[in-house]
């Protein structure tokens, strides 16, 4: 028994002293494929908004900033959740998530064994996202800024006269001032298509959208102009106009879905544009990425299969097989991703992974990372560094692998989520389980360019998309 615990206690040694030797080699050679070599000075967002990371390629391009960053319309002082109640929300997205995917008249039973009791609710959505582009609505063009949603179908705004609106940073819609404004009656295609229809008393069709952390919009689903740019614009947009809507929307004007179903704003831009649209976050909150409507894509872009299912068409899934930390496969079975599988998300903020693969991640993550102090968790991220005193700092790369060979090596941001500089943690989380679905989030989207080719069934993944 003394000798196979020697044997052990060699081995580990001698990963520990492969690791070293790795990383000096990398830090000698300025990091190299396989490692970020950072100055801890830049680690942490500017207060102050930058230019924006890409000049306009198209005519349907529109700016994307972070809704809580000095780049925001939307912010004002003292206003800006802290980085807990960010992943908290986050939380109840990906809760929301799971029970779209599970059956939204069905309890999750990871769930239910803690108490919490997860109701079917009529045109059940997720949670509000993190990203804001500014669009023009009605003739004249009035601009509101929106949160832009993958995981939602139908856009909306609040308008005149409102029952119950919450605060927004911009005045409300006013359907009389526009010249195009029509209501949807509750006979035409797009009311019986919506699927959470209502009818009132003069004709109109009503909707009702409820997230999953409880904000929500009812109102008139309504037909106006969209406009992208001074000489780009969508006549005949329907859209929810929103007169007794709640929750966690900040300031933001109203929403703008991207999900698959008819009514989202790619599937009714698809006629113009082609079916897909193609954005990249920004490395920060303190920079400026894009939205554009097409799936124009750039020459780097890697690309994987696009998949569907049916009982959630509006979701955008993709098959994850693999991981690298450092250049290196960890040892996952295949059969952990392909159990339930993996969506593409704006809005989710960490990577969910199955319970198996996220342990392996956090092993093989924490093994380059000895030389750290670790620092306590924050929310749902339990491996933490506190990089305090240290001028650079080296951490492994993570690559994603998916379906067919591509490999997106992810930027530093989308490997550590900082808080502060001593309170640096690894950017993703478990699902707690092996059977609920994996999400990609958009930490780990940051600098690509992400391109929905619907047309094509596929999604590419364009490094330094946004410069």
């Amino acid at each position: 028994m003394a000798s196979v615990t020697r044997r052990c206690a060699m081995f580990t040694c001698l990963a520990a002293v492969l690791a070293l030797a790795a990383l000096a080699a990398a830090v000698e050679n300025g990091g190299g494929a396989n490692w970020h070599v950072v100055s801890v000075s830049s680690l942490l967002p500017s207060a102050a908004c930058g230019t924006a990371e890409k000049a306009a390629s198209n005519s349907s391009f529109l700016s994307v900033v972070h809704r809580h960053g000095p780049c925001s319309p939307l912010l004002s002082r003292g206003s800006a959740p802290t980085h807990a109640e960010i992943l908290d929300r986050d939380q109840e997205r990906v809760k929301s998530i799971h029970r779209k995917h599970h059956g939204s008249s069905k309890t999750n039973p990871a769930d239910a064994s803690k108490g919490v009791s997860l109701p079917a609710y009529r045109g059940l959505s997720l949670g509000t996202g993190n990203y804001i582009v500014s669009v023009g609505l009605g003739t004249p063009a009035r601009s509101f800024s929106v949160v832009f949603d993958t995981g939602s179908d139908l856009s909306w705004v609040q308008c005149k006269p409102c029952n119950n609106c919450y605060e927004q940073q911009d005045p409300l819609f006013d359907p009389a001032q526009s010249s195009t404004y029509s209501a949807v009656p509750c006979g035409a295609r797009e009311c019986q298509e919506l699927g959470t229809q209502g009818c009132s008393e003069d004709n109109k069709c009503r909707y009702e959208v409820v997230y999953g952390d409880q904000s929500q919009t009812d109102g008139n689903l309504a037909r106006d102009t969209l406009t992208l740019a001074p000489s780009e614009a969508l006549t005949g947009f329907v859209f929810g106009c929103g007169d007794d809507d709640s929750g966690l929307f900040g300031k933001a004007d109203g929403l703008v879905g991207l999900g698959r179903a008819k009514v989202s704003l790619a599937s009714q831009a698809a006629a113009k544009y082609g079916a897909g649209f193609s954005y990249c976050l920004p490395s920060s909150s303190s920079a400026t990425g894009y939205l554009s409507l097409g799936a124009a894509a750039p020459a780097n872009a890697q690309f994987t299969s696009l998949l569907a299912r049916r009982d959630t068409p509006s979701f955008y899934y993709v098959n994850l097989v693999g991981i690298k930390v450092a250049g290196r496969a960890i040892k996952i079975p295949s059969t952990v991703f392909n159990t339930a599988g993996t969506v593409i998300d704006s809005g989710t903020v960490i990577t969910r992974l199955p319970d198996r693969a996220y342990a392996a991640l956090r092993s093989a993550f924490a093994g380059y990372m000895g030389k750290y102090k670790k620092a306590p968790a924050l929310s749902i991220l339990d491996t933490c560094y506190d990089f305090t005193g240290y001028k650079t700092v080296q951490i492994p790369s993570v690559a994603l692998v998916f379906q067919g060979g591509a490999t997106v090596s992810l930027d530093f941001g989308g490997v550590l989520y900082l808080s502060r500089v001593s309170q640096a943690c690894l950017a993703f989380a478990s699902n707690g389980d092996d059977t609920s679905i994996g999400i990609l989030g958009n930490t780990q989207q940051k600098t690509f360019a992400v391109v929905y080719d619907v047309g094509n069934q596929k999604v590419g993944f364009g490094a330094k998309g946004c410069s």
